[in-house]
């Protein structure tokens, strides 16, 4: 009954289930390490949110730095919901500080260009009279 065998490229010979094309082994072996790599980031993350060193923290994050995880700590920034995440409010009397971004409680963090995390800010609010 050969309707259930499998044919190679040849239609003569079976194909066997171990041959692997090579670009097809390097891009399963590119999605294997880019897969490591994010799994790498996220357990770095988690120990960063636990730290009590300011050394490990600050090595952890220079690590990550040196593979292009960027900490971020958006303090004096402009507000802006699409990239950071409001914890609370700072009343403010000045003008010129309302939607500021008073203080980063929680860092955020992007790989190159991807937010992989937005930061928790308090933002300055002018106060109403």
């Amino acid at each position: 009954m050969a309707w259930f065998r499998k044919e190679g490229t040849d239609g003569g010979s079976p194909a066997s289930d171990t041959d692997v094309h090579p670009l097809q082994q390097q891009v399963t072996d590119l999605e294997r390490a880019l897969a490591d790599r994010q799994a790498l980031i996220q357990m770095c993350l988690y120990a960063l949110d636990r730290a009590r060193s300011g050394g490990v923290v600050e090595r952890l994050e220079e690590g990550l730095a040196a593979i292009g995880v960027q900490a971020l700590r958006p303090d004096g920034e402009r507000f802006d919901p699409a990239r950071h995440e409001a914890g609370g409010a700072v009343p403010t009397e000045d003008p010129a500080l309302d939607g500021i971004v008073a203080e980063t409680e929680v860092t955020g963090f992007a790989d190159h260009d991807r937010l992989l995390r937005a930061p928790i800010v308090t933002v300055y609010a002018k106060k109403n009279p």
